[in-house]
C-alpha cells in the first residue's frame, strides 16, 4: 500500500517538460541615458533573432535567444534645422524566466531576466559637420556636443530585460507570439573615468516583435 501511495504521489508531482525553437522579428525604439544629459528623441530600428524555450506544465519556463538589434539615439534640436542620428548594431543574448497563464490555445506571458550583448557596428547620419560645429553660428547653444563626434569605444553591453505578450497555439505544435519588451542597459558605450565627458552613457530600448516557434516535444 505504501508503495502504491508513493507511486501515485510521484506521478501527480511529475510534469512533462516541453521545448520549442523558432524565430522572431520586429521594431525597436531606443534612446540613451547620458550623464550629463542631452536632448534626444527615440530612434526607430529593427530586430530579429532565434529563440529556444523550455517550460513545464505549471506555467513556468526559461527562454534563451540570440538577437540582432538596432539601437541608438536621435538628437533633439528643438526646431533648429539640424539632424543627427547615431546607430548602434548589437548581437544580444537574453536569458529570461517566463511565467505564463491561460488555456491550451491562447496564453498570456511575462518574461524577465539578464541580457548581454556585443556591439558589432556603429555609424551616424547628420546634415552638418560634427567635427567643426563652430562653423555654424546658428547652432543651438548650451548643449552637450561631445556625443556627436565621439565614437563608442566599449563594445560589451549588459542589462536587464522585461516584457509581456500573448501567444496562440495552432494545432498544438505551431506557436505564434506577440511581445513588447523593455531593455535597460547598465554598461556604458563611452569611457566613464572621472576625467571623461560622460559618467554614464547607457542604452535603453523598447522592442515589439512577432514570432513563430515549433514545439519539438
Amino acid at each position: 500500500m505504501l508503495a502504491l501511495i508513493s507511486g501515485n504521489a510521484f506521478g501527480q508531482l511529475h510534469y512533462t517538460s516541453k521545448i520549442s525553437i523558432g524565430g522572431k522579428a520586429g521594431i525597436t525604439m531606443s534612446k540613451m541615458s547620458f550623464t550629463p544629459g542631452t536632448k534626444q528623441k527615440m530612434l526607430q530600428g529593427k530586430t530579429a533573432g532565434i529563440t529556444m524555450k523550455y517550460w513545464e506544465e505549471r506555467n513556468f519556463g526559461f527562454i534563451a535567444e540570440i538577437n540582432y538589434e538596432q539601437r541608438g539615439w536621435k538628437e533633439d534640436f528643438e526646431g533648429a534645422p539640424y539632424s543627427f542620428e547615431r546607430h548602434l548594431d548589437y548581437i544580444q543574448i537574453p536569458i529570461l524566466t517566463s511565467f505564463f497563464f491561460g488555456g491550451n490555445v491562447v496564453k498570456g506571458f511575462f518574461n524577465a531576466g539578464p541580457e548581454v550583448g556585443y556591439l558589432i557596428g556603429t555609424g551616424y547620419t547628420a546634415n552638418f559637420d560634427v567635427h567643426n560645429i563652430d562653423q555654424y553660428p546658428d547652432f543651438p547653444g548650451n548643449r552637450m556636443t561631445d556625443q556627436l563626434w565621439m565614437k563608442p569605444s566599449k563594445k560589451f553591453d549588459y542589462g536587464i530585460s522585461g516584457g509581456a505578450g500573448i501567444e496562440v497555439a495552432i494545432k498544438r505544435k505551431n506557436i505564434i507570439s506577440l511581445e513588447a519588451r523593455y531593455y535597460f542597459g547598465i554598461g556604458n558605450i563611452f569611457p566613464d573615468n572621472r576625467a571623461d565627458t560622460f559618467s554614464a552613457s547607457r542604452t535603453s530600448s523598447i522592442m515589439v516583435t512577432l514570432g513563430y516557434s515549433y514545439r519539438l516535444k
